[in-house]
């Protein structure tokens, strides 16, 4: 049998979403109820589609489960932090019998944060559920890879090639790594993401494959704000560049929203940074009707199949991160991987 594996697209279907819940009280600053009142809230969205499982510290674990839904399990775990999309495995298939694989990428607190317990998060959670480990000598996080499940892979240079991470190994072995561990013949490398971004530009704030052959982009009409020259600059690679099976690229482009700070930082807000689940999408809103309104009519004209459901996220970008940061999709095995 084939030792081949495949990362499939985040719209084929899923056994479970894996979430875990917030613990570390400096990191939101003085605010980490209205944390747990967002990240109940997604994963109370998400379980209307599918099945949640919610990695919880011990001492966590009843307010927990008094905030989330009982379709939402509870499972006691070691966390220093509560970002599962990159703490967590990324999960592939093999292509020939379609058996679930998890990746285990090197991580290393994005290269600036405590990672204690979070570098055994994939590690153990793989045993637990008896999943095999494919280690990754690559340092890596879940947002910094967008795939389609059909060839291509979405990444930025800043992240991968950063000092912090990889910045010793040369692109083109970066690149080995990638579609090795992803299953792709493709990546497109973007320069940069979002200025100011904790991750140093996790491609999953400012681009996702909607469909194969299909993207939806952030962009920004402000020339003075610092991500207008970035975004504009990702969305042309886009237009100049062609997934593995040769296509240009369909574009959709949702509007950054109005700059926002905390504590002096610039806050990353995104509509881009959704889950995609079962028969539904989970997006962000910011309390800006205009703009979360015309993203949701965006989004679900990119995903006519599915319900949209937007979830607040004003305390998750006080965080560094959202929607798409704090879940990971475990897909159901079968061969449903393009």
């Amino acid at each position: 049998m084939s030792n081949q594996t495949v990362m499939p697209a985040e719209w084929t279907p899923h056994e479970r979403c894996w979430m875990a819940w917030p613990c570390n009280e400096s990191l939101w600053r003085g605010n980490i109820e209205g944390a747990r009142i967002n990240y109940a809230a997604v994963a109370n969205a998400i379980a209307h589609f599918e099945p949640v499982t919610m990695l919880t510290p011990t001492h966590l674990l009843e307010d927990a489960r008094r905030r989330l839904c009982p379709q939402v399990s509870v499972v006691a775990w070691e966390l220093d932090d509560s970002w599962m999309r990159d703490i967590g495995p990324t999960f592939v298939q093999n292509v020939e019998s379609g058996a679930i694989m998890g990746i285990d990428w090197r991580f290393n607190g994005w290269g600036k944060f405590p990672h204690e317990q979070d570098q055994w998060v994939a590690e153990k959670l793989l045993t637990h559920l008896g999943i095999p480990r494919l280690a990754s000598p690559l340092i890596n996080e879940g947002g910094a890879i967008h795939v389609d499940g059909a060839g291509t892979c979405l990444a930025t240079q800043n992240v991968q090639l950063n000092s912090n991470r990889n910045g010793q190994l040369p692109q083109s072995t970066v690149e080995s790594y990638l579609k090795e561990a992803l299953g792709v013949n493709q990546v497109i490398w973007f320069e940069r993401g979002l200025y100011d971004d904790h991750t140093d530009g996790h491609v999953d704030q400012f681009a996702c494959f909607t469909a194969p052959g299909k993207i939806v982009a952030l962009t920004c009409s402000d020339s003075k704000d610092p991500n207008y020259e970035i975004l504009q600059s990702n969305i042309e690679l886009l237009k100049n560049s062609r997934d593995s099976q040769g296509r240009a690229f369909e574009i959709t482009t949702i509007e950054q929203p109005p700059s926002a700070y905390f504590h002096g930082e610039r806050l990353g807000k995104s509509y881009i940074n959704f889950y995609i689940a079962n028969g539904g999408v989970v997006v962000p809103s910011y309390g800006l009707s205009d703009y979360d309104s015309e993203a949701y009519r965006v989004l679900q004209s990119a995903f006519p199949n599915r319900q949209v459901v937007q979830v607040d996220s004003q305390v998750l970008v006080t965080g560094g991160g959202n929607i798409h940061c704090i879940t990971q999709q475990q897909p159901l095995p079968g061969n449903n991987s393009r």
